[in-house]
């Protein structure tokens, strides 16, 4: 099987499950690796599948290249006894669809989550943030769900697996990767997103093909083999990284409709 890993991610093992993290809708995990480490698993066997992996992946390496803070993401593998202790049903039934390749971040012991009221951000990361979030069509960073840490008093992005949603339905990615982003009226972080067209020449430069493609790249083989053959999965790789590079090309567009939302609620 071919090997992408352009991105040098690690791969550890799954040795122990520590505890689930149930305020998660698709039941990740603290679990502690080979390498001593613990990490935030995500299962390959939960309700999203290794979609919301792959959005995971794809999220968390561009906000990294971007300059953003994101945990160390890397590769797991849960072996096939692993569960078959776990007295909770729910999870054991989990670990056992999760055999294989799943995905995981560090763990990053005695963080926060970032509250608005008491942390204030300035115009330009708040703007940073949403430019991405608008790019990658992330619906889960809201004033409900913030998906961002403070942890030795510096922010932290994590869990971008709701994003790039036209993946759940390929028919019309082109149309959609052209599309403005409705959802960003919700972002927590839009009120103070006041430098978005500065940031948007920054970031459309920072992002070149050569990074686009290396992130698409890192996709393991068999995350996208699910359901398909060996042609289609390599079809599924290509529209990865066509969806983000016609979105890169369109970002007037979901930078227009961010700016018009953060009118609309000002």
């Amino acid at each position: 099987m071919e090997n992408h890993n352009p991105l040098q991610l690690r791969t550890v093992n799954v040795a122990r499950y520590v505890t689930p993290l149930r305020e998660g809708g698709s039941l990740p995990a603290i679990v502690e690796a080979d390498d001593e480490f613990l990490y935030v698993l995500k299962f390959r066997g939960a309700g999203q599948g290794v979609k919301a992996l792959i959005a995971e992946l794809i999220g968390g390496e561009i906000a990294r290249s971007l300059g953003f803070r994101v945990p160390e993401i890397v590769f797991a593998e849960v072996d096939s006894a692993f569960g078959r202790t776990e007295p909770d049903e729910e999870i054991q039934d989990l670990l056992q669809f999760s055999e294989g390749l799943n995905l995981a971040l560090h763990y990053l012991s005695g963080a926060i989550t970032y509250d608005p009221v008491v942390t204030k951000i300035d115009p330009l990361l708040a703007s940073q943030i949403v430019w991405l979030d608008s790019f990658i069509t992330n619906v889960d960073r809201t004033a409900r769900n913030t998906n961002m840490l403070m942890w030795y008093k510096e922010l932290w992005l994590i869990d971008h697996g709701a994003s790039l949603y036209f993946h759940h339905s390929w028919d019309n990615w082109e149309e959609q990767a052209k599309r403005p982003f409705q959802a960003i009226k919700d972002h927590v972080l839009l009120p103070w997103a006041s430098q978005l067209e500065e940031v948007d020449v920054a970031f459309s430069a920072l992002l070149t093909a050569e990074k686009l493609e290396a992130i698409v790249a890192s996709i393991p083989e068999d995350w996208l083999l699910k359901d398909r053959t060996p042609e289609e999965a390599q079809e599924a790789r290509n529209v990865y990284k066509q969806f983000l590079t016609l979105r890169l090309n369109a970002s007037k567009t979901f930078v227009k409709a961010a700016q018009h939302a953060r009118q609309a609620n000002i």
